[in-house]
């Protein structure tokens, strides 16, 4: 099933033994185009800290009505790698990361998901009795956050850019809840016709620059003011339970 992005910021987490914080962002990788980790905000339980949860540790999406269930302990979280909430996110911590929860490397065997395929809620993380400290420096390239390309807080999501010039900005995002592939890019057309979001595929999109916070697009305006806005009622969202 397909899912809205947007709707999933702010919901909250929750392992058997209880809440464990709320959805803060996404990292997602922008050569595959899939979401690697949920960047979960702990709250007052761990002090206001910042943890990285994988797909692996969701499955499909499973509630417990508006609570999006983990299938990790409160222990294994908490004595989970730290993250650097100001530095990129690098592979030397993915590594450490997954060697944490004996999972197998994304990163490794090819596909969406590397050898060990696609999340599976059958996956049964190591429990692990201590924290590790390494250092983690040089951030992957390509591990960038949601909230940023889509300017949820701030309202002011990356530019779209063709070769005849801007289009308009990004504003969310489309996932599949199984492969938490992202399937579209959803594209506020602004100033061009007024109201109108249409869905964009990442087959479209040549490059991102980041600093110029701008998406480069290999279609013609044309075809992006033609193109049918996207309709919400035929996306899933997370109120309508657990997918089949």
């Amino acid at each position: 099933m397909l899912r809205i992005l947007r709707q999933m910021y702010g919901k909250r987490l929750g392992t058997s033994e209880g809440e464990i914080g709320r959805v803060k962002d996404f990292y997602f990788n922008d050569q595959q185009w899939v979401i690697r980790y949920v960047i979960a905000d702990t709250g007052s339980w761990l002090l206001g800290r910042l943890v990285l949860i994988s797909p692996h540790a969701f499955g499909n999406f499973h509630q417990d009505g508006d609570c999006l269930l983990v299938n990790l302990t409160r222990q294994q979280i908490e004595a989970s790698p730290l993250i650097a909430s100001h530095k990129p996110v690098s592979r030397q911590y993915e590594a450490e990361y997954n060697r944490y929860y004996g999972w197998q490397p994304y990163w490794v065997g090819g596909g969406l998901w590397g050898a060990g395929g696609f999340p599976s809620p059958s996956i049964q993380p190591r429990e692990q009795a201590s924290r590790s400290h390494h250092h983690h420096n040089g951030g992957d390239p390509h591990l960038r956050s949601t909230e940023a390309l889509s300017g949820y807080h701030i309202l002011s999501g990356y530019h779209i850019q063709t070769n005849e010039g801007p289009i308009g900005r990004v504003t969310d995002f489309i996932i599949d809840d199984k492969s938490w592939a992202i399937c579209d890019l959803i594209v506020e057309t602004g100033q061009w016709v007024k109201g109108k979001e249409i869905a964009i595929s990442p087959k479209q999109i040549e490059r991102i620059s980041y600093e110029e916070c701008t998406v480069f697009v290999n279609t013609t305006k044309k075809a992006i003011l033609e193109a049918p806005e996207y309709s919400l009622p035929r996306l899933g969202a997370l109120t309508s339970g657990p997918s089949t």
